[in-house]
């Protein structure tokens, strides 16, 4: 073999691993982050109010099939406030976002995370279906509607 043949394969061979090596990663990152965000909402309620004008709570799960996101705020025409709070054994506290893991899901259930809801427009009924408007740092805002349950519902019962 010339030199000059040794030199082409050699410069063949080098630009074959980069062209792999950098393929490898792209494929990596990719499946690191999962791409676009892709959210559905399932389950959501809100339990009726015990106390006409009390707070009420919202319960919901988003599933996500894509990349990772991040729940940042959520209203609703129906309330001068809607919260988002983290429950654990003993406190509840309020928190500016929610994690929505890539190929995972954010669960807002009883006992842990919610949504708290003040400052009703209406009072609502059972049956009623309410408005929330959740906005995602990168899926953006997804409308949903919540249906009023009784307030011992559960899920799945």
């Amino acid at each position: 073999m010339s030199s000059r043949s040794f030199r082409r394969s050699a410069l063949l061979g080098a630009g074959l691993a980069a062209a792999l090596a950098v393929g490898a990663g792209a494929v990596a990152y990719q499946s690191g982050d999962g791409g676009a965000p892709r959210l559905t909402v399932a389950d959501p309620y809100i339990p009726l109010p015990a106390t006409p004008g009390g707070t009420g709570a919202g319960y919901l799960t988003v599933r996500n099939s894509g990349g990772a996101d991040t729940l940042v705020s959520v209203s609703s025409p129906a309330a001068g406030s809607v919260t988002m709070h983290r429950s654990t054994d003993s406190t509840m506290e309020q928190v500016d976002r929610m994690d929505v893991p890539a190929g995972g899901t954010l669960d807002l259930s009883r006992g842990g995370a919610h949504l708290m809801i003040m400052d009703w427009t209406e009072q609502p009924a059972l049956g009623d279906e309410l408005e929330l408007d959740l906005q995602f740092a990168k899926a953006g805002r997804v409308v949903v509607k919540i249906p009023v349950k009784p307030l011992t519902y559960r899920p799945g019962s």
